[in-house]
């Protein structure tokens, strides 16, 4: 480590290279591939140290549903500070948390609330899974313990979500300190034969884990999803079908499901929670990212009402044994709700509509390149996968085209040789093109 004696004449890059450990990153690939130092935010771009302009074509790791420096959320914030910036939430409550969680319980109907609060979704998911395992002990089903996840599902990086993690360079690195779970096959709809719809694939998968629940359910607490797209495994996306299957097998044997919508949920499907596109609910829900507009650290674990009493008595053990010291946070809950208006005030799943068919215009594109193939999307999420034939590279493919979408001035980041989009809701229909053809640029620069 080095002492900075000067931090003026130093770059902040160096400066962060030398003090700051980036998250899911070999440091040593940024001796050839540089760190951007970002200054400000406007809108959907982002501007680095030098005033160069980048469009933010992932909402910043999923989590910018607004813009950066939106007036209405930093109002909300800054009229937040002005009465309280923090306040521990066990034995107090104040007011953005509790109309925070009245508004996300009517937005399901009603049919889940009791909503218990965190910071980063890999903590909203520890919660679900710890509430349900806790649920079935105090239902004298001890028992009752184990885990179901997706192939290629990806929940978060503690140790509790990551054993319901099923992604390879995780579970290699640390398998040894994981809970052992049952993984059932991914209804990814890219495994269809020929003749096969995405519906005959998401029964294929269902019938798969009908057996495994049929054998092992006395001994299963949950079966944990994400709901339409595996954002993680390079945008796995399948039919609400396979939801309908699971939330009735669920139910046959007993078995709580967990919805893990930190990356599908506020609108990036189509809906506000991706669920209701197939007209269930879950028994938890967790919401984190775009819950807070990208611009706090908040998540949440919603439960129903039969799993919230089973927690209520005059015990304490009986109790939910578990805490965050930011729990609600009064400055996050206060981004949260302004977000909430802004989806009622500006009709946004409603013009969201629009967007998604502005975001397949300019990527039709993808749908003709002969080193393409997989085009598919979700609502506000587009993706397609570059075959490997066409890759020089499979292995550093995703940094190459990264390092091109930075020089056509936009903010890309592959999951391996998926490309993919997930930008902003306010993407004027002009930039979402400008989008589209500078990744297409981009591509050609990576595939030369």
């Amino acid at each position: 480590m080095k002492l900075i004696s000067d931090p003026n004449q130093t770059s902040l890059v160096d400066r962060s290279l030398d003090a700051v450990w980036h998250p899911c990153t070999q440091m040593k690939h940024h001796e050839s591939m540089p760190l951007i130092a970002i200054t400000k935010g406007k809108g959907a771009w982002l501007f680095d140290d030098q005033g160069n302009a980048l469009l933010d074509c992932i909402s910043s790791w999923w989590t910018n549903l607004f813009g950066h420096s939106n007036p209405r959320i930093n109002q909300a914030i800054s009229n937040q500070l002005e009465k309280i910036e923090h306040v521990m939430l066990a034995g107090f409550t104040h007011p953005p948390v509790v109309e925070l969680s009245e508004k996300l319980s009517a937005l399901t109907h009603g049919n889940l609330g009791h909503v218990f609060y965190a910071s980063d979704g890999a903590s909203a998911v520890e919660i679900a899974l710890k509430m349900s395992h806790h649920f079935w002990r105090l239902n004298n089903q001890p028992q009752k313990k184990k885990f179901v996840c997706l192939e290629n599902g990806y929940h978060g990086e503690t140790l509790g979500a990551l054993a319901v993690t099923d992604v390879a360079i995780f579970r290699e690195a640390y398998g040894s300190l994981l809970q052992d779970v049952y993984t059932a096959p991914s209804p990814d709809s890219r495994k269809a034969q020929p003749g096969e719809s995405p519906d005959d694939v998401a029964r294929k998968a269902a019938k798969t884990l009908e057996s495994l629940l049929e054998v092992e359910h006395q001994h299963i607490a949950a079966i944990i999803i994400e709901p339409l797209v595996q954002c993680a495994g390079r945008m796995a996306m399948y039919s609400p079908e396979y939801l309908r299957l699971v939330r009735s097998l669920c139910d046959h044997y007993n078995i709580h499901l967990i919805a893990d919508e930190i990356a599908v949920g506020c609108g990036r499907s189509g809906k506000f929670f991706a669920c209701e596109h197939a007209g269930i609910w879950p028994d938890f829900l967790t919401l984190s990212k775009g819950i807070s507009g990208g611009y706090l650290p908040l998540s949440l674990s919603m439960t129903t009402d039969k799993i919230y009493q089973a927690f209520y008595g005059d015990q304490a053990q009986q109790g939910f044994l578990h805490s965050h010291s930011y729990t609600g946070n009064p400055l996050a809950c206060a981004a949260a709700l302004a977000c909430l208006e802004i989806f009622v005030t500006e009709a946004v799943l409603t013009n969201n509509v629009e967007r998604s068919h502005d975001l397949a215009k300019a990527f039709s594109w993808a749908k003709e390149d002969v080193r393409i193939e997989h085009w598919r999307q979700q609502g506000m999420i587009l993706a397609f996968d570059i075959k490997l034939e066409a890759l020089k590279s499979p292995a550093t493919f995703s940094r190459e085209m990264f390092s091109a979408s930075l020089k056509e001035g936009i903010l890309i980041r592959p999951i391996g040789h998926t490309i993919y989009v997930m930008p902003p809701y306010i993407l004027s229909a002009e930039e979402t093109i400008q989008m589209g053809a500078a990744v297409q640029r981009a591509l050609n620069r990576a595939l030369v």
